[in-house]
């Protein structure tokens, strides 16, 4: 706990942080002042009315009643920033032997936080009981489908060597002074979860229940355009700098150089608070906040190529992690039963394994092998949703 506590503190999402901080104190400032009202509203009328108990009272018209289901159906569109800081391509000057590149120093040409992943939409569906007593019960699920982003180094004129690096043994450089280096990241995300509903007062409900969220992050290198013939001169003659590579046998269909894939599957629970902070005629404008710790099963998957054949590895492991949640929504009542609204969605996470973050974990040699799982990095997904609720 002191380590996720700790992360919590030290990583860049304390700006995400600070803003559900902000969220959650917008949100409950109004609960004493309507507690407040609340009591001098009965005060009052019990002054002014002065009534015994058994006074009759008007009948109740049950078709006026709250209605006690509500089915939200929506669209979610969410970006992605943060992640991991990763050198992942370096250039060394084409004239260095291609036997030196593995220990010369380059400049850093492409590093894993460059990535313009952009965003990406998914379905959002919950259904919402409410009932007289206060008390409701909720489910939703939403997923947000790949979110892909590929950069391409080179080929540069002059010819530089483009270099990657990794524990042990492993470095690559393009096998022709024609082909870049390239790497592609793609993630997705996927949750599902029930809540517990308390109405503390006609705009503030408090919420605490159980979620699962998904996490998937994968990053990839290859050479591109493919090769055209073997790179045979790699052992033919190792010493030879980048002008000087002479052209090999026929290709095969060779495998991407890199390849590694992270699943995060986090069970936990939150407690949240939803509040509706306007309300002008047929708007209203609600926020919402959750925050949640989570038992992270983490794991990676990594394929390194070796001589053109790859070599998998993996590692799993469990870790706390943390997940905060904030948004607003702007409805607008189209009739008393439908509404269509729009909002402004953030979700962090601490504490979970990114591809990138893998680079360091795995180890080269003879063949290739899985020191653990990184699982210390932190990111945040934000965007929009817009969608209809229905009530009945």
């Amino acid at each position: 706990m002191r380590t996720l506590l700790g992360s919590f503190r030290n990583r860049r999402g304390c700006v995400a942080g600070c803003f559900l901080c902000a969220l959650f104190a917008t949100l409950f400032l109004p609960i004493t002042a309507l507690a407040g009202d609340q009591q001098n509203s009965t005060g009052k009328s019990a002054d002014r009315e002065g009534l015994p108990p058994s006074f009759p009272q008007r009948p109740v018209d049950q078709s006026e009643s709250t209605p006690r289901w509500t089915v939200s159906a929506e669209a979610i569109v969410l970006g992605r920033i943060g992640g991991v800081s990763r050198t992942l391509v370096e250039r060394v000057p084409g004239t260095v032997p291609f036997n030196a590149t593995f220990f010369v120093a380059g400049t850093e040409a492409f590093n894993s936080n460059q990535f313009q992943q952009g965003f990406s939409a998914g379905p959002k569906v919950s259904l919402t009981y409410h009932d007289d007593s206060g008390y409701g019960v909720e489910l939703s699920y939403f997923n947000v489908f790949d979110q892909r982003a590929t950069k391409a180094i080179g080929p540069d004129s002059p010819a530089d060597w483009l270099v990657m690096r990794a524990p042990g043994i492993f470095w690559q450089t393009q096998d022709f002074p024609y082909q870049a280096m390239a790497w592609s990241a793609a993630t997705n995300l996927y949750g599902a979860e029930v809540n517990g509903r308390l109405a503390l007062s006609s705009r503030v409900t408090m919420l605490a229940g159980f979620r699962w969220l998904q996490l998937n992050d994968n990053l990839q290198g290859t050479l591109t355009p493919p090769d055209q013939t073997a790179p045979t001169w790699k052992s033919a003659c190792p010493g030879c700098n980048i002008f000087q590579i002479t052209p090999g046998v026929a290709a095969g269909n060779y495998p991407p150089f890199w390849n590694t894939t992270t699943t995060n599957n986090l069970y936990g629970v939150q407690i949240g608070v939803n509040g509706k902070i306007l309300e002008l005629g047929r708007f209203s404008l609600d926020g919402l906040i959750k925050i949640g710790l989570f038992d992270n099963h983490a794991g990676q998957s990594t394929g390194v190529s070796l001589q053109k054949v790859a070599y998998p590895s993996q590692a799993t492991t469990n870790q706390a992690a943390f997940v905060g949640e904030a948004g607003l929504q702007l409805k607008y009542q189209l009739s008393k039963a439908l509404a269509l609204k729009a909002g402004y969605e953030a979700l962090w996470f601490d504490g979970v394994a990114l591809a990138p973050g893998q680079i360091q974990e795995t180890y080269t040699l003879s063949n290739v092998r899985a020191l653990g799982v990184n699982r210390g990095s932190s990111v945040l997904f934000q965007g929009a949703t817009f969608g209809l609720e229905y009530s009945f």
